[in-house]
């Protein structure tokens, strides 16, 4: 059965944006930005809200930039041809390799585990995230921590009180002060 991935940057404070929405404390350093070439590279279909597809839709015409480095452009390869499943109440069509998610996280999910397919099922964004964790639907939850405190805006994990044991399954200190954590849902 397909894993589904919940991936995100994070502030050690918890969150993903902070209080004014903002998320420029991510700027990818090069270390980094290399390391999510290659997670994606084991990603089948990504799961995302509005506002992270509006936020990504830069990549589907990213490699017409001629100042783009190798690696966006290797990003933009496998970040274009990728399906991607948006959740949306205000948006009428999405573009590239997006379709309109049809049902509730939790259907959608269910739906691309019975389907025949390669690759992880990832979510990004925290809102949505949070719909797949309270269904109990994530199988690991992976975050590049940065050392900022931001304060408050949206958390990484659901706010939903409710525990969920996690395995440790794999940690790395990038040399530019970020720290990958990997932990599996104990089932």
């Amino acid at each position: 059965m397909r894993s589904v991935t919940y991936s995100m940057s994070v502030s050690l404070d918890g969150y993903i944006v902070g209080p004014d929405g903002g998320f420029d404390w991510t700027a990818p350093d090069p270390e980094v930005f290399r390391f999510w070439i290659d997670e994606i590279r084991d990603v089948g279909v990504h799961l995302m809200g509005r506002r992270l597809y509006e936020t990504m839709l830069y990549w589907e015409t990213a490699d017409q930039d001629p100042s783009l480095g190798e690696a966006e452009l290797e990003w933009t390869a496998l970040w274009k041809p990728l399906p991607k499943v948006v959740f949306s109440t205000t948006l009428s069509a999405v573009e590239g390799h997006a379709q309109l998610a049809s049902g509730t996280v939790a259907e959608e999910i269910e739906r691309l585990r019975a389907e025949p397919g390669e690759g992880d099922i990832a979510i990004g964004g925290a809102t949505l995230a949070a719909q797949a964790a309270a269904a109990g639907l994530i199988d690991e939850y992976r975050a590049v921590v940065y050392p900022v405190l931001v304060g408050g805006g949206i958390p990484f994990f659901p706010r939903d009180e409710r525990r969920v044991d996690l395995e440790l399954v794999e940690t790395r200190t990038f040399s530019s002060r970020f720290v990958y954590l990997r932990h599996r849902v104990v089932r």
